[in-house]
């Protein structure tokens, strides 16, 4: 069973060096790849990305980050497809843990965790861990499946199964919609001991509270209807 690493990324030349090195600062011995899906960027994403070793980028030209998800659906050769944002710090237990969960557990198809954020200030670190330990455990306690879009991992004949990720979708809801219908052909795994630290960047463009809201609404939305409320958002770069 082999892990591919998909990190999608536009214009990310701050943060992609920093994402990979912690991927492959502590590998497993089954880390087959690490897929960076070059999303039109303009900038050094790409030549960044390329001087790393067991890092293939490939490019998805039309923007969007569905689309670039799906992208690495398609190139991704591993057995176990682990997506992970470009602005995202994987702890050092992360991909061992994800190998320990999906080995004993066959009908397991999708496995997350919770967000925590490296340069917010320390109030609202109170807040998003209130936010995961309290709203996130009876949310997921009712519906049984939940993912973060940036930290999570599936089994690529799971996502392959089920058609992959909805490319209509440009951003909010999109991780709420694979969840909710990978758990339509097998568990759903979340939980707080597979975290995974990522920017808090669109906090400081949006607000803390302001951007919590939207990812509730359509987390709501996608879960009652099936489709998320088309709300515009911004690159935060």
């Amino acid at each position: 069973m082999f892990i591919s690493v998909i990190i999608p990324a536009y214009n990310e030349e701050n943060y992609i060096g920093t994402a990979i090195e912690s991927v492959l600062k502590n590998p497993p011995p089954n880390l087959l790849e690490v897929v960076v899906v070059n999303n039109a960027s303009t900038d050094g994403t790409a030549k960044i990305a390329s001087q790393f070793a067991k890092v293939r980028v490939v490019t998805e030209p039309q923007k969007g980050l569905t689309r670039a998800r799906q992208r690495g659906l398609l190139e991704a050769k591993g057995d176990i497809l682990a997506y992970i944002d470009a602005d995202s710090k994987v702890p050092a237990n992360w991909l061992n843990a994800i190998n320990r969960e999906f080995q004993k557990n066959p009908g397991l198809v999708c496995l997350s965790g919770p967000y925590y954020y490296y340069d917010i200030p320390y109030w609202q670190k109170i807040l998003v861990r209130l936010y995961w330990n309290i709203l996130g455990r009876m949310v997921y306690a009712v519906t049984k499946y939940m993912a973060v879009g940036g930290g999570f991992a599936a089994r690529k004949e799971a996502l392959a199964k089920i058609g992959g990720f909805d490319t209509s979708i440009e951003f909010f809801g999109e991780d709420t919609d694979i969840a909710r219908r990978l758990h339509e052909v097998g568990e759903v795994k979340f939980t707080n001991k597979l975290c995974i630290y990522t920017s808090g960047r669109r906090f400081a463009k949006e607000g803390l509270i302001r951007t919590g809201l939207k990812y509730v609404i359509n987390y709501t939305a996608v879960s009652l209807t099936k489709k998320p409320v088309p709300i515009k958002y911004r690159d935060v770069r």
